[in-house]
Formats: structure tokens, C-alpha cells, sequence
């Protein structure tokens, strides 16, 4: 309990809560695009759906999570986040691929792929979770200085 009032677990849940959202966006739009049969390709649904939830995870990592404000910066910050993002979408492909191998072996509901793809996704995910955490901590990193700063600054508003 104690751990969770510093500025390092702050931070760590802050990036838990951020990863639980972004997660619950793109396993949503996984599952809708491929359970409504917007897009019915296992392959599609999962490239689409993940894309969607990239959207929110950059900007809510840079100032919710580690706390940068003003202008990205493109090659330090945007490129490692696209890199890695991609690279995680890109491993949920390979499980897309192998839950398409799957429905199309198998004659389940539709129900039930739904479930098996969405839940692959997220399986893929989570495999990504912690190696994501080790390199956005490195990109987003504040200046020691300015988090001593940001830290001090909580604590006088939570005192009065």
C-alpha cells in the first residue's frame, strides 16, 4: 500500500490502468468488427481492431502514465512507440493467423470464434505487456529532477 503512494507506483499503476483500457478498446473492436461480421476476416478484424486501440495508448502513456507535456518527439518518443506497437500487432497477427486456422478447421459457432480469436488477441497482448513497460519507461523518461519536482508538488496540494 505504501508502494502505491510513490512516484514509482504511481506511475506503474497509472501504466496498468492505461494498458487495461487501451486492451479494452482493442478487444472490443476485435471483437465487434469480427462478431458483428463488419469485417469477416479473422486476419482483418485483428489488424483493424488492434490499429484502434493504438490510437488511444500513445497519448494516454505520454501524459497520463509518465507525465510529458509539449511536443512529441518524433524520433526519440513516436518511432519507439510505433516500433513496438506494430511489433505487437504484428505478433497478434501471428495469432490471428493461427486462431483463422482453427474456425476454419473447426465448425463452431460463430460465438464461439468470436471468443477464440478476440482471446488470442488478448493471450498475444499480454505476452507483449512487460517488454512494453521496460522501453516506454526508457522513452518517456522524465528527468529525475522534474519527477523530484512533480512528486514534491502532489505532496504539498495532498498536505493543505
Amino acid at each position: 500500500m505504501e508502494w502505491s503512494r510513490t512516484h514509482q507506483g504511481k506511475k506503474m499503476i497509472r501504466y496498468t490502468l492505461t494498458s487495461g483500457i487501451t486492451t479494452a478498446v482493442s478487444f472490443s473492436a476485435v471483437a465487434g468488427l469480427y462478431g458483428l461480421r463488419i469485417i469477416p476476416s479473422v486476419i482483418w478484424a485483428t489488424l483493424t481492431g488492434n490499429v484502434i486501440g493504438m490510437l488511444p495508448a500513445y497519448q494516454l502513456n505520454r501524459r497520463w502514465t509518465w507525465g510529458k507535456k509539449g511536443r512529441s518527439l518524433f524520433r526519440l518518443e513516436v518511432v519507439p512507440f510505433l516500433l513496438m506497437s506494430l511489433l505487437g500487432i504484428a505478433f497478434a497477427q501471428l495469432g490471428a493467423w493461427f486462431a483463422k486456422e482453427e474456425v476454419d478447421a473447426h465448425h463452431w459457432s460463430h460465438l464461439a470464434n468470436t471468443g477464440l480469436v478476440a482471446g488470442i488477441n488478448l493471450v498475444c497482448f499480454a505476452v507483449f505487456w512487460v517488454l512494453k513497460l521496460i522501453v516506454f519507461n526508457r522513452i518517456f523518461h522524465v528527468h529525475p529532477l522534474e519527477q523530484m519536482d512533480e512528486h514534491l508538488t502532489v505532496e504539498e496540494k495532498t498536505a493543505i
